[in-house]
Formats: C-alpha cells, structure tokens, sequence
C-alpha cells in the first residue's frame, strides 16, 4: 500500500514516460508551427500585398479601392495604403489564406484518418512534419516577381496553394499523433496525458499568435545586420523540422497489420459503423462536437462581448479569448491530477453546467471588466471538464486498428461544428442581440446536463 501511495501519479507520472515526453515535445513544436505559419502568411501579405502598390487590377484592385475610399470618406487622415483601411485589406487578402487552411480541415480528416491506421504512426507524424517543413522552405520563392490573376501577383496565390497543402499534411498528423497516445500510456495515465495535450494546444495557440509576429521582426532585423536577408522565413521550418526530428526517436509499441485490402470508403464507413455501435465513443465525440460548436461561437460573440466593456472595446476580443485560453488550462491541470476520481458522465455534468452558469452569468451581469475575465476563465475551466474526458473515452474504448478512422471522422465532425457557428453566432446577435444568444447558448448546455442525469451515476471504485 505505502508503495502504491509514493508511486507518481498525474501528470508527474506520465512526464516520466520518455516515449510519451518525445511525443509532447514533438506537438509543442508542430503546433507552434501551425501557428507560426498563418503569423507568417499575414506578415507577408502586409509587408507585400497589402501596400498601395501590392494590387493592380482586376476584382480584388476594385475591392480595395473600395476599402481605401470608405478609409478616406470616414474622416481618416491617414494615406492610402496605411493605418485602417490597410488593416481591411491585410483582412481581404488573409481571408484566402484562412480558407485554405480550413477547407481540408472540413473535407479530408475521414480520409486521412483512414492511412493514419494504415501507416506506421510514428512515419505518418514524422513525414507530416517534414513536408511541411519542405512546404515553409518554398515560401520565399513566392516574392519573385511574374504574373498577375485578379489583380494580385503570382506569389500571392502561390501562398494560398502552399497554406492548403500545409493543412493537408496537419490533417495526417493530427490522428496519427492522437492515436499514439494510448500506445505509449497506460490506460490508467490516459487522462492525464490528454489533460497535458489540451493544456499545450491551448498555450502553444495563445503564444504562437502572441509570440509569432515579434519572433518573425527579430529574426529579420537580426539576420539585416548581419548582411543577410529573409530572416523571418527560418522560424516555420525550424519548428516542423524540429519536430520532424524529435518525433523520429518516438517508438510507438504498435503492432504491424496486414492490409485489409478494403477500398478508403469502406474503411470510412467502418469507421461510421462503430460509432453507431459504441455507444460511449459516440457519447463523447458529441460532447466534443458541443464543445468546439460553443467555442466557435464564442469566438464570434467575443467581439460584441468585448465591446460591451468600456476597458477593452471590440478590437481587444483576443483579452476576453486569452482568458477563456488559461482557463482551459487550468482545467487541463485540474484533470489531470483529480481527474481519475470522478465518474466521467459527472466530469461532463459539471462542466456542462459551469459553461452555461458562466454565459447566464456573462448575459445577466454588468459588463465590468474584471468580472468579465473571470467568466471567461471559468468558462474554460467547464470545457475542459467536458473535452478531456471525453478525449480519453474514445481513446479507451476505440480498437487500436479504428483509432485513426475514429479520430479522422471526429476532426471532421469537430471542423465542420467549428465552421457553422462562426456564420451562424454573427447573424443572430445582428437580429435579436448578444444577451439572448448567450442565454440560448446556456439552455443548450443545460440541456446537456439533463441528458448526462447525474443524479443516477454510481460513486466509483476509489481502489
């Protein structure tokens, strides 16, 4: 028993697993990068497009004269080309890039799901970065001079190409890094594994977009005065190749299977089959669903939320992001050591039940900034309760020959609920307002809460 007591538990328990410690390390720098690419792809479309000079002619040149007249009849005194109206069109021209980046998220996750269970884990994890690694060493070609479509350069389109290449290979990585897991853990260190792997998503996403653009202005003015230019375009493939390398040496415990000779689509629909048949699984990729449908409509609803604020205003909606951001990984740090002590339906209750007191909360109250903050964070702390466990679950109770086809039809599930709401949150608050959508949003998770009946769940073994 006293062996049992002094025996490492939590997160403690599994930073002591050097296969588990490569793989975490290997995230921290691939999710970097994702970060460091899109800072990458806006910082250059500023510094090259995005100047009065960077569009010529055609839809896109009208689109930004418009946006250069509405900056000038505003009252601005700003030229053309500078300070708002630049702003817009830096905005105009990223939206290519975002949706390059999101349109494989939404279509191709099934798909690579499927090789992910096909091929080694730990190849598909290593190649994934590399290539995109090779991806970002293409990047500078991009400013050469030559030809123009819809009134931007070559380069321009180039880099939306390359972002949608980039995304393809992450949806390859994601399931192949998921399923991994459980072959390097235990199935009883589980949750706090992926308690760790939310707590490093989430601060890898607040310091890879607030550490990015002014790591990117070192590197180019350190690299000038030394003589050298293109400084800024060293960071993304130190980063994919940095986990490239660090993945290399990860050595999944993971049992080399015949092919089945099945077409992609009949494994897809293998894939489709368990979840009508597991239920627990099924469960838990709904609470991710809910969960990431919520946090993209709040993305949304954090700017009217902000401007609410007399201290923030709308341009400062990331402060109110940030904060849900922290709580999430305060959450994950939460799990992650008391976790295993609660029946996971009760996990699912109290976080279902803290988000939607925290919106009631944000709806009802006045709009002072410090009580603000910590409904955001509180908020997090609720998404983390509900996220984690049900990672695990579907971790636990998925075969190891479907993990890659579960996880791949869950990262669609969850880019496609990602994806709705951002259309969805901004017309509703246009018509009816922000308090009412808030207080919608907090019905839906009660709802939740009542379909998890906490009152029947069963104290678990403590043994």
């Amino acid at each position: 028993m006293s062996e049992q007591q002094n025996k490492p538990n939590g997160l403690e328990a599994v930073l002591l697993l050097r296969e588990f410690r490569l793989l975490w390390l290997g995230q921290i720098f691939s999710q970097l990068g994702d970060k460091f690419w899109i800072v990458l792809m806006v910082f250059l479309i500023a510094q090259t497009w995005a100047q009065s000079t960077g569009v010529d002619s055609g839809p896109l040149a009208g689109a930004a004269e418009l946006i250069r007249e509405r900056g000038l009849s505003s009252g601005s005194n700003l030229a053309p080309g500078q300070g708002a109206d630049e702003a817009q069109l830096i905005t105009l021209l990223a939206t290519g890039i975002y949706a390059a980046n999101t349109l494989p998220a939404m279509v191709l996750g099934s798909v690579a799901g499927v090789w992910a269970d096909r091929w080694p884990k730990r190849a598909v994890m290593v190649a994934s970065n590399a290539l995109r690694a090779l991806l970002a060493l293409a990047v500078p070609v991009m400013l050469l001079p030559g030809p123009t479509w819809l009134g931007l350069s070559w380069g321009y389109w180039g880099l939306v190409v390359l972002t949608f290449l980039e995304s393809c290979f992450t949806q390859f990585f994601a399931p192949a890094e998921q399923a991994a897991i459980p072959l390097l853990v235990d199935r009883s260190l589980l949750l706090p594994a992926n308690s760790l792997y939310t707590a490093t998503t989430m601060a890898a996403t607040i310091v890879g977009y607030a550490i990015g653009e002014p790591v990117l202005q070192l590197l180019h003015q350190g690299c000038l005065a030394l003589g050298l230019q293109g400084g800024e375009f060293l960071l993304v493939p130190f980063a994919y190749g940095g986990a490239a390398l660090i993945l290399l040496f990860v050595k999944p415990n993971e049992q080399v299977r015949e092919s089945s000779g099945n077409s992609v689509w009949l494994d897809i629909k293998e894939g489709f089959n368990f979840l009508a048949d597991r239920s627990s699984v099924r469960g838990a990729v709904l609470h991710l669903v809910v969960l990431y449908s919520l946090l993209a409509a709040l993305y949304v609803l954090s700017i009217s939320l902000a401007s609410r604020v007399a201290q923030l205003g709308p341009t400062k909606f990331g402060v109110l992001l940030a904060m849900s951001g922290l709580g999430l990984a305060l959450g994950a740090l939460l799990v992650a050591q008391m976790g295993h002590k609660f029946h996971r339906r009760a996990l699912a209750s109290v976080g279902l039940g803290t988000m939607g007191f925290s919106l009631v909360l944000l709806a009802q109250l006045k709009p002072y900034l410090w009580p603000t903050l910590l409904l955001c964070c509180v908020l997090g702390v609720g998404a983390a309760l509900l996220g984690i466990p049900a990672q695990t679950t579907i971790q636990e109770d998925t075969p190891e020959h479907l993990r890659g086809k579960v996880f791949g039809l869950q990262n669609n599930l969850v880019n496609i609920a990602l994806s709705l709401p951002l259309v969805l949150a901004g017309a509703l608050v246009s018509s009816v307002g922000l308090k009412p959508v808030l207080l919608m949003l907090a019905l839906i998770l009660f709802a939740g809460v009542l379909l998890e009946r906490p009152w029947g769940i069963k104290p678990i073994d403590r043994c």
